[in-house]
């Protein structure tokens, strides 16, 4: 019996791991997006003429 509790510790232990890898690229990803869409809103609110030009 705890044969079977330590092999399927041993079996489970890695999928763990790989959500946590998964979750950290996650909020990286997020993070770097975030990120960029801050960065165009400040330059289009600061020169807003310049990205938003009119078509007349």
């Amino acid at each position: 019996m705890n044969t079977r509790i330590l092999i399927a510790a041993i079996l489970t232990l890695p999928l763990l791991q790989g959500c946590t890898v998964l979750a950290i690229a996650d909020v990286a990803a997020s993070t770097v997006v975030y990120g960029a869409k801050t960065v165009v809103n400040v330059v289009d609110a600061v020169t807003p003429d310049i990205i938003n030009k009119d078509k007349d």
